[in-house]
């Protein structure tokens, strides 16, 4: 049976004579008197107030910072500021103790620690109050993503985490195999023979599910992917992580313009969530990050508060943009001009760089941006291509604050457009036969993006870390607890 009393139901709970108790894990002990409680369920703390003379002395010394415990007592007005109630205490048991001289070393001492340091301190890591307001964020939002898709309509699919396909062309994957790394089997042209392994082919971690998402969609109309994605791709930046979550949705019969809709109103309904269901949270951590901010150059710090870009993105249409117009508007900027960008816009072309797509959101159009129609060569083999043969159905949605959050692109539904594709690229048209089929059985256009659910997470907590919001980072030369 769950626990009845939790400390957020509590807070809001009228005084009663009726004896309660509360089970959760000590934030402080002051004067022997004043135990603030936490079980996790709130970032506040519930004031327990103990009347120390009629408790046992060794009692009160195992009640320490880190210890849990089981409070018994009754709800009364508080008699100080900060909180409407507070427990007067008659029992309390210590259910699990914490020995003073390592807490003072860990985590949840008054000390602050990087949040490098706390990285390294996975059993008490997310007792910070930083960390559980990161991370009840998170569970609000992933809610709100599968609220979201299931009150439009949407099916939720599993996509395999284990596949043969590399829907993003580049490579850098994750193998999957079970020969012996230091005598593998090798064929007759002395190369690893991947027959001789379990799935009897070359595998890999998924990168993306959108290739296996089309096929459902295109028999169940609207579906949405929501899991894990790996990505070998050894970037030591605070954007980058080998394993990361992502939001994928399928669409049959929806063009670019209607995947644009689609984008804005699924991140304008997320966002909007978190700030009606995450106050609490979000508060503490605007004022942390506020707290951060003064340690900075001016010239550093942020023109908006956290709140102020939350409303940002719910508050503001989205611009929709051609990139043709933003390599316009960039080779003609200030920054580019005066060779302020570290990667300068020279040319139609350029892949462009987060400092670009900050620039477009944040100094020229000052709304989010939607760009879309990119160059064939810069995008992936299964976006469709648009008349003038340079150019694909693609799209990016750009947020302040991290650049691209959203990348998506109308499928080329054409049979023999994509197969043209796939040969200049060299790709192999017998591991996609599946895909290809596609286009040969009832194609119709479709259309899809792929969102990283930790850069939502990053964006809506103001975390300056990707490594941050998620439980257990995984990134280059670390793949701890």
């Amino acid at each position: 049976m769950m626990q009845k009393n939790r400390i957020i139901n509590l807070l809001e709970t009228k005084p009663s004579p009726i004896e309660i108790s509360i089970k959760g894990w000590v934030r402080a002990f002051r004067s022997n008197r004043f135990i603030s409680l936490n079980d996790g369920s709130t970032i506040k703390n519930l004031q327990c107030v103990v009347d120390f003379e009629n408790f046992d002395e060794n009692l009160l010394k195992k009640i320490t910072v880190g210890a849990a415990i089981h409070v018994y007592g009754n709800l009364t007005e508080s008699q100080g500021k900060g909180q409407k109630v507070e427990i007067q205490v008659s029992k309390v048991e210590v259910l699990g103790e914490a020995d003073p001289e390592e807490v003072k070393l860990t985590i949840i001492s008054p000390k602050r620690h990087s949040l490098e340091k706390l990285r390294e301190e996975a059993h008490l890591r997310i007792r910070t109050n930083t960390f559980s307001a990161v991370m009840r964020t998170r569970s609000k939002l992933s809610f709100a993503v599968h609220k979201y898709f299931q009150e439009n309509g949407f099916n939720y699919m599993h996509t395999p985490i284990i596949t043969g396909s590399d829907a993003e062309g580049a490579g850098e994957m994750f193998r999957v195999s079970t020969l012996d790394q230091k005598n593998p089997p090798l064929d007759e042209n002395g190369n690893i023979d991947y027959k001789k392994d379990f799935f009897e082919m070359e595998t890999n971690l998924t990168v993306s599910g959108q290739l296996e998402g089309e096929t459902y969609a295109m028999a169940l109309g609207k579906i949405y992917t929501f899991g894990p994605t790996f990505r070998a791709e050894n970037s030591n930046t605070s954007r980058h992580l080998a394993e990361f979550w992502m939001i994928e949705p399928e669409v049959a019969f929806n063009d670019l313009d209607q995947n644009m809709d689609l984008a804005e109103d699924f991140i304008k309904y997320v966002v909007n969530y978190a700030i009606e269901n995450c106050a609490d949270d979000l508060e503490f951590l605007e004022n942390r990050l506020l707290q951060e901010e003064k340690s900075k150059p001016q010239a550093e710090r942020s023109e908006m508060s956290l709140t102020e870009k939350l409303a940002f993105i719910g508050e503001n249409n989205f611009k929709r943009v051609s990139y043709t117009e933003a390599i316009d508007i960039l080779k003609n900027c200030k920054p580019n001009k005066k060779k302020k960008f570290k990667y300068l816009i020279t040319e139609w072309g350029a892949d462009l760089q987060s400092e670009h797509e900050r620039f477009l959101v944040e100094k020229h159009f000052k709304c989010p941006v939607i760009l879309f129609d990119y160059p064939a060569d810069i995008k992936a083999f299964y976006m469709r291509l648009n008349d003038d043969g340079k150019t694909v159905r693609a799209m990016d949605v750009l947020f302040p604050g991290i650049g691209e959050i959203v990348g998506g692109a109308q499928r080329e539904e054409r049979y023999d457009v994509l197969i043209q594709k796939m040969r200049a690229l060299d790709i192999d048209e017998k591991e996609l036969d599946w895909y290809l089929d596609l286009r040969k059985f009832g194609t119709a256009v479709h259309s899809g993006f792929g969102l990283g659910f930790e850069r939502l997470v990053q964006f809506v907590t103001g975390m300056g870390n990707i490594r941050d919001v998620i439980p257990y980072p995984r990134t280059p030369g670390n793949a701890s607890f």
